[in-house]
């Protein structure tokens, strides 16, 4: 075994002028009231991995153009479809009658551990504040919560984390 070059890599993947013509999956993601910019770029450099359809950046998330974002998006920003919509629950209002999946990644009275979930296609992953989580008003708008087993003392994973493990994890449902 070797480690392959960056150039051997690079080979691999479509260009930017491809990207448009490959077909998206069913998969869609809201960030609400994300507060550090390195997360949403984070976030831009995940859905460009699994190939989100549209990412949805509500509320008080930053939004390109950024450094922080660039930095760590590392030019997802210009493969991935987004859009900044100020009112969550106007684009959530919008995905419902698209017929997508609200699903919520929080801790709530009726979550179940994502790997447990029935995942229903085209579906769209809730993410939201580092701090607080996502808003009362757009939990009730929710289908489903789901949310990631803890098994130390702390209760969260980083909010970019937490999303690359639930969409990598749905990218994999996704396929078979």
């Amino acid at each position: 075994m070797r480690k392959l070059s960056y150039q051997e890599i690079f080979a691999k993947r479509p260009t930017l002028s491809e990207i448009s013509g490959i077909p998206r999956l069913p998969l869609y993601c809201l960030a609400e009231n994300i507060r550090s910019l390195y997360n949403v770029g984070s976030i831009f450099r995940t859905s460009d991995a699994v190939m989100l359809s549209h990412l949805y950046l509500t509320g008080f998330t930053g939004f390109p153009p950024r450094k922080e974002i660039d930095k760590t998006a590392l030019g997802a920003v210009d493969s991935v479809p987004w859009s900044h919509v100020p009112d969550s629950a106007e684009a959530v209002r919008q995905l419902k009658q698209q017929g997508i999946r609200i699903t919520a990644l929080e801790h709530t009275s009726r979550s179940v551990s994502y790997m447990d979930h029935a995942y229903e296609f085209p579906f769209c992953l809730v993410i939201g504040n580092e701090v607080d989580g996502i808003s009362e008003a757009l939990l009730q708008e929710a289908d489903e919560a789901i949310e990631i087993p803890m098994l130390g003392l702390k209760q969260s994973l980083n909010v970019s984390v937490a999303y690359g493990v639930v969409m990598f994890h749905a990218l994999n449902v996704c396929q078979t």
